[in-house]
């Protein structure tokens, strides 16, 4: 796309609000607006705030989460980009303007280096055109498919983290309970059969007492909800999926809707009457 058109983000929240620092750096025109008065946060970004968004040319939307993307419609545009973890019956909407669904994979560290993962789904030729763009803030790009395939390839490799982290933290809870450190057995992990991105990359920040706070619980809980409706409409079977979720409604309801992508893992721990940080 030309640097002369015009780039309006939708959404100025925490992944928002580095996104718009990332595109005025890469030296593109770029407006904001949010349901919330966030015109100091957009203007000191180095972008122009627009309350009432008309037009533009390219269209960014980083909405909450399902209900709110499925109440929004795209202003006019030359292509809209959504970048929210929507649903994969997100995805299946039709819509009057161009549109790729391109959920992201990282979190805020990664927005502010450029670091983000985006999982496309739509026109590879409309993903082409988007792509000078896209790299202003993704180093990694995958075309996933049609529609919908963006939102659910994100999904889906979301269940599996969570998933990954809940057992880990069950395993390394009997191991603490029973002398064995958490360190020592995540040392023992790493390179086995029972590695992960998890173990490798999150798992220290769990032991540290860090339960990464930059989603909320109920997004969360979202996520998994979304793959379990999709896996009972396809009619293919998921008890793993639903007793992932099953934990992370538990966590909820003892936690209240917190931030924290590791409060499953905290409501394991409350079961279990310590925390993994008292092993180190």
């Amino acid at each position: 796309m030309s640097m002369a058109e015009t780039v309006a983000v939708v959404g100025v929240g925490r992944m928002g609000t580095p996104l718009i620092a990332r595109l005025v750096a890469a030296g593109h025109d770029v407006v904001a607006t949010d349901l919330l008065d966030r015109r100091s946060v957009v203007e000191a970004a180095g972008a122009r705030w627009v309350p009432d968004l008309r037009s533009c040319d390219v269209l960014l939307t980083l909405l909450p989460g399902n209900a709110e993307l499925a109440a929004y419609s795209p202003v006019d545009c030359r292509l809209w980009i959504d970048l929210t973890s929507g649903s994969f019956d997100a995805g299946q909407r039709r819509h009057d303007v161009p549109h790729l669904d391109a959920p992201m994979g990282g979190g805020v560290s990664a927005m502010r280096e450029g670091a983000i993962t985006l999982y496309v789904g739509g026109p590879a030729s409309l993903l082409a055109s988007a792509t000078p763009l896209l790299r202003s803030f993704a180093s990694t790009i995958h075309h996933v498919g049609d529609h919908g395939s963006g939102y659910l390839a994100k999904l889906l490799i979301n269940l599996q983290w969570f998933g990954h982290a809940l057992l880990a933290t069950e395993s390394l809870l009997l191991a603490q309970r029973l002398g064995l450190s958490p360190d020592l057995m995540r040392s023992l992990l790493l390179g086995s059969a029972g590695d992960s991105a998890f173990a490798s990359r999150h798992l220290p920040s769990l032991l540290s007492g860090d339960y990464l706070r930059d989603f909320g619980l109920a997004r969360c809980l979202e996520e998994m909800e979304s793959v379990e409706r999709a896996a009972s409409s396809a009619g293919t079977p998921h008890p793993v999926t639903s007793l992932v979720a099953d934990l992370h409604r538990s966590a909820l309801a003892h936690f209240g809707p917190v931030d924290g992508e590791l409060m499953g893992p905290a409501w394991l721990e409350s079961q279990a009457g310590f925390p993994l940080s008292d092993g180190r």
